[in-house]
């Protein structure tokens, strides 16, 4: 099999070669969308039922609540499994974790409330173990840039042993009258090894690599949900990178943050988001994971995490950044991303910044 080396260090085969392989030319497998669940009218949950049996699932649960939503998950096989048979632990803000076994569901984000959210999560489907699900959340907390967002981290299982998952909700756990308004969406995708589709859900939109202080995709299309990431190396010296969406070096992002572990910061009226926290040393790496929502008449919400490097050698472990921010811009969607370095040295010559999306 013949194999390509890319930006960013991917790896790569010829699609003549897949035949060798035993797959059909063309095959790529990837996350697919399984099934999507969206509002036109409030409603106290949001259900996507008859989903294949894959290894791995992935959701984007986008809530906007008429004036109250705390979002709960619960998973089941052809019916939703309503017993205690959920356990959890979660974590808000940066603060003590909290945990609770014998629930009747996993709570699906650490902050109810009237503002918007992104859950980001993961659920491994193998039908003879517990169904092991992980997420992230953001929230807008108040408008505008003079509020910091809220995070929230959520780790949770469901105790069936004998069945895949094939039904998933999303319901809201407030007992008053609030409800998801119209245009909340739950979409499931899915991923399997054995999966040769060509309908990947994500779509690259941008691949760009540094040059100099310039990190920088350009504009590209509008989609409702981006993936981003970014490797960025050093050269002469050290590098920083101020992450900016379309341009605007207005006061309108506000982010919070969390290095290490260490007690969450907040950053409130500001011009750009500071993506990384800490100067990158001259000859380390680091590497960016986010997702954000990207609908454009609401504040646009990111959850990212981040790793350096730090010094070379195991005997060294390396740093960590959680952060959540908003653009309060709630006119435009994101069509142009920078992440552009305010230090003495250059971005390095691998650094790459790329961009996925879809509706």
């Amino acid at each position: 099999m013949t194999i390509t080396y890319h930006a960013g260090r991917r790896l790569q085969g010829l699609a003549s070669d897949l035949t060798a392989t035993g797959l059909p030319a063309g095959s790529v497998g990837g996350w697919v969308e399984l099934a999507r669940t969206t509002l036109g009218a409030g409603a106290d949950q949001l259900d996507v039922s008859s989903l294949p049996d894959k290894r791995y699932y992935m959701y984007l649960h986008w809530v906007i609540p008429d004036t109250y939503v705390a979002p709960r998950l619960r998973l089941g096989n052809s019916s939703i499994d309503t017993g205690s048979n959920y356990s959890r632990r979660m974590n808000e803000n940066g603060g003590t974790d909290v945990t609770a076994t014998s629930q009747d569901h996993i709570t699906g984000s650490v902050e109810g409330g009237g503002n918007d959210q992104l859950i980001v999560g993961y659920i491994a489907n193998r039908s003879a173990n517990a169904k092991l699900n992980m997420s992230w959340s953001g929230h807008r907390k108040n408008a505008g840039a003079a509020n910091a967002p809220g995070r929230g981290e959520i780790v949770g299982k469901w105790t069936n042993t004998s069945n895949p998952l094939d039904v998933i909700r999303m319901y809201n756990g407030d007992t008053g009258a609030g409800d998801y308004a119209s245009g909340s969406e739950l979409v499931v995708l899915g991923w399997d090894p054995a999966d040769t589709h060509t309908t990947n859900f994500w779509q690259e939109l941008a691949s760009v690599n540094a040059s100099g202080d310039t990190l920088d995709t350009g504009t590209f299309t509008a989609k409702k949900y981006l993936w981003v990431q970014c490797y960025i190396d050093t050269s002469g010296g050290n590098v920083n990178n101020l992450l900016r969406f379309n341009g605007d070096t207005s006061g309108t992002y506000a982010s919070r943050q969390s290095s290490n572990g260490a007690t969450d910061g907040t950053s409130i009226n500001q011009s750009f988001i500071d993506w990384g926290q800490s100067t990158l040393l001259s000859g380390f790496t680091r590497f960016y994971n986010a997702f954000i929502i990207n609908n454009a008449s609401n504040e646009k919400l990111m959850i990212s995490h981040k790793i350096d490097s730090n010094t070379a050698g195991a005997a060294n472990a390396p740093d960590r950044l959680e952060i959540v921010g908003k653009w309060a811009n709630t006119s435009n969607q994101i069509t142009r991303i920078s992440a552009n370095n305010t230090s003495g040295g250059d971005f390095g010559s691998n650094t790459i910044l790329k961009v996925w999306g879809a509706d």
